[in-house]
């Protein structure tokens, strides 16, 4: 298996939406493996540059080295969350960019490799963070935490129905010597506490879900992002975001709502707006048939684009 592969969602769309300035200064908040970031190059002048982000030191290192290199004086990449943004970015005398894309979710590479412990189709440690050189991983957490904090991370973050049934059962088994420490060992123990579920979708979908949300706090890091790129953009600078399932997208929807609409006291109607209004939404962009007929992973994608006012 080709761990290192990887097919963009949304490569085309999320470029041409993005691009207004071909000298400007873009971020791509979430390299990966480059797809967005190569092709954002590609669209940009001479003098342009490119900030990338990541927290997973593995797709830092494809960005410079072997055939996913990156090699480019207008590119570079940080070894950091998105949610640093405005502190990197000071750190290199930027003050405003033109644009920020922002891929949200988990890469193919780290799937689909087994030791990273994303996917209940293979068998792992259970890991789940996509910075492993920090932090607490799933299964500490699990070993750690009561049946109300289990609960409450799989009702919030997976949206699952049965998340005290899989809680109980989870502190069940850590109580009789037999914590969950594999991907494997976890997807079982949830199809046993799990009696019902959608068609088609894995009775495990929802709390590995809600596992990888938590472990690597990204909607947390999301909110701070968005807050971060809409003080960075300059005027008529854009923000293109794509996610994947439906705590993101609304969040991100949410945040555009907000910004697309001035504030203003009716006590004094007026005066100057209390919070003025920061983005013109642009609208929203799905996967086409032909895209998820390439690439199935595309089906829950949504692009969401707004302009800097």
């Amino acid at each position: 298996m080709d761990t290192g592969s990887h097919v963009t969602v949304l490569l085309d769309e999320a470029i041409e939406a993005l691009v207004t300035r071909p000298g400007g200064i873009y971020v791509d908040g979430t390299f990966g493996r480059g797809g967005h970031a190569r092709a954002l190059l590609s669209r940009l002048a001479a003098n342009a540059r490119v900030i990338a982000f990541d927290k997973d030191p593995e797709a830092v290192a494809a960005a410079s080295q072997g055939a996913e290199r990156v090699d480019d004086l207008r590119f570079e990449i940080v070894h950091a969350s998105f949610a640093r943004l405005p502190a990197e970015l000071s750190a290199r005398g930027i003050e405003r960019i033109d644009g920020l894309l922002l891929d949200l979710g988990v890469s193919s590479p780290q799937i689909d490799t087994p030791q990273r412990g994303f996917s209940f189709r293979f068998d792992g440690p259970l890991d789940m963070r996509m910075d492993p050189t920090r932090g607490e991983t799933a299964a500490d957490f699990l070993a750690r935490a009561d049946e109300r904090q289990i609960a409450e991370v799989l009702r919030d973050y997976g949206e699952e129905r049965f998340a005290l049934q899989i809680a109980k059962a989870l502190v069940a088994g850590r109580q009789g010597g037999h914590p969950v420490r594999t991907t494997r060992e976890l997807s079982a123990l949830v199809a046993r506490a799990v009696k019902t579920r959608e068609p088609g979708q894995d009775p495990a979908t929802r709390t590995f879900q809600a596992l990888r949300i938590l472990v690597n706090a990204e909607l947390e890091e999301l909110e701070q992002a968005l807050e971060a790129g809409v003080t960075l953009l300059a005027p008529g600078g854009r923000l293109a975001v794509i996610s994947f399932h439906s705590l993101e997208d609304r969040i991100v929807k949410t945040f555009i709502a907000r910004e697309s609409r001035a504030e203003v006291d009716r006590r004094a109607p007026f005066a100057p707006p209390s919070r003025p209004l920061r983005l013109k939404s642009l609208g929203r962009v799905r996967p086409g048939a032909a895209e998820l007929g390439r690439n199935p992973r595309a089906r829950s994608a949504i692009l969401r684009v707004a302009e800097r006012v």
